[in-house]
């Protein structure tokens, strides 16, 4: 048996720098061994061997297993179910507490519970920490009954206040992490094809900070064929930014993209208390709705053939690059929804294959409010034109040349479906699914 040790168990902080849950470990008694698990009940669900999610986390965890070599430490880097992984470390340690920082999604809360008992059975600690959010969900909440917000606006309003009222800074952890890990020899690491996975050869965002985008954000964001949003998303989602980094530079920069880190943690809010969003509506009633069943449609829309220059372009550029401008991912979801009548957790479903910033709770969010199914208050009337988003956001065309060239040509599909018929249908279905006069 080694020698007493605390584990650091990464997860969606993939960062030596500013970690809560590491910050903590490293001022225990005994030295830190930092791990990660390439979990294989994630990476056996997804469909594409060249995802190039799993590409960007194995550089990251690379990186951090070349910085903390550096630092005369290594990582302890497994390709299991985390209790498979877990019980291996305590056969080969003497593992005194494992430290971690707190995920909020089901799958994520079942499995920490799973190994909390299971460090339990050996005598260890399990520790967990807030992180990759400013305020958890029970944090912000209404003063007339301490409940959950279901609307943005008072929840940014509140979030807002409380934040004046706390120190959101960035955690040092120079003077602990030089002497507080464990020191062993490098430990192997895995390649990406020995995890069952190809590179990728789609462009990775850098992790750097555009703050020149950051400064014209309020004004730029809306534009598709403009560099005007940061494409931080990735770093968001797997922590290689930590969220109080972000929101400093929000509060210095600008206060539009603050309020979308306010509204991704809105998201996360919803979700912890109602992770029956993530296969229901968040409004019940909204479950009565008669989605058509219509797959060839639906495959259209995914393949950017819709006849919509606007739609296509954001679904090509999509397939292509693993991104959509926010704005375009807005009008493709009401078309999706509202157009097509199609059910939006198929939608969904395609956006989380395919995004490179996908995040469950603000992808389920985003696809609820632009079905009307989730947190708005007069959601089911929200039919977005594309004819009038494309003349107000792409009103050169640049960005539909860009991804749709074709669309003045012959060839250009005719649009699937008549945008002033479609209105109509979308607005009678929804009242009388809803019971409306």
């Amino acid at each position: 048996m080694e020698k007493q040790v605390t584990l650091f168990w990464f997860r969606r902080d993939l960062r030596l720098e500013d970690n809560t849950g590491l910050y903590y470990a490293l001022q225990e008694k005994s030295p830190v061994l930092p791990l990660f698990i390439f979990d294989t009940r994630i990476l056996n669900d997804l469909e594409d061997c060249d995802d190039a999610r799993v590409t960007f986390i194995h550089q990251t965890i690379t990186h951090l297993h070349e910085q903390l070599a550096e630092l005369g430490s290594s990582l302890w880097v497994a390709h299991t179910e985390p209790q498979l992984a877990f019980k291996n470390l305590f056969e080969q340690y003497d593992v005194q507490a494992v430290f971690t920082n707190r995920d909020y999604e089901p799958y994520a809360k079942e499995r920490d519970a799973a190994i909390e008992q299971l460090c339990q059975d050996h005598g260890v600690m399990f520790l967990d920490f807030k992180d990759q959010v400013i305020f958890e969900h029970k944090e912000i909440t209404t003063d007339a009954d301490d409940s959950y917000y279901k609307v943005y606006t008072p929840y940014k309003r509140k979030w807002l206040a409380k934040a004046q009222q706390t120190q959101i800074a960035p955690l040092d952890l120079t003077p602990y992490i030089k002497k507080n890990l464990l020191r062993i020899d490098p430990l192997p690491m895995p390649s990406l094809e020995e995890l069952g996975f190809r590179p990728t050869e789609r462009e990775l965002p850098p992790r750097s900070v555009p703050k020149d985008i950051i400064r014209a954000y309020a004004d730029e964001r809306n534009f598709p064929a403009k560099r005007g949003t940061t494409r931080l998303g990735i770093h968001l989602r797997f922590g290689t930014l930590s969220i109080r980094r972000a929101v400093q530079i929000g509060y210095e920069l600008d206060e539009v993209w603050l309020s979308e880190l306010i509204w991704r943690e809105f998201y996360m809010m919803i979700l912890a208390n109602e992770p029956r969003v993530v296969n229901e509506a968040f409004k019940k009633e909204y479950d009565a709705i008669p989605w058509r069943d219509a797959p060839e449609d639906f495959e259209r829309w995914c393949a950017g053939e819709t006849g919509y220059p606007i739609v296509d372009a954001g679904m090509r550029e999509l397939k292509k690059t693993g991104f959509m401008h926010n704005r375009v991912r807005m009008i493709v979801a009401s078309f999706l929804t509202k157009h097509l009548l199609i059910d939006w957790r198929l939608g969904e479903a395609w956006f989380a294959r395919h995004l490179l910033d996908y995040e469950l709770a603000s992808n389920n969010g985003g696809w609820q409010w632009a079905a009307g199914t989730g947190t708005d208050a007069q959601p089911y009337f929200r039919i977005f034109n594309p004819y009038s988003q494309t003349d107000k956001f792409d009103p050169d065309k640049r960005y539909i040349r860009k991804w749709v060239p074709e669309f003045e040509e012959q060839r250009y599909p005719e649009p699937m479906v008549d945008h002033k018929f479609a209105r109509q249908r979308a607005l009678d279905t929804y009242k009388e699914a809803l019971g409306k006069k």
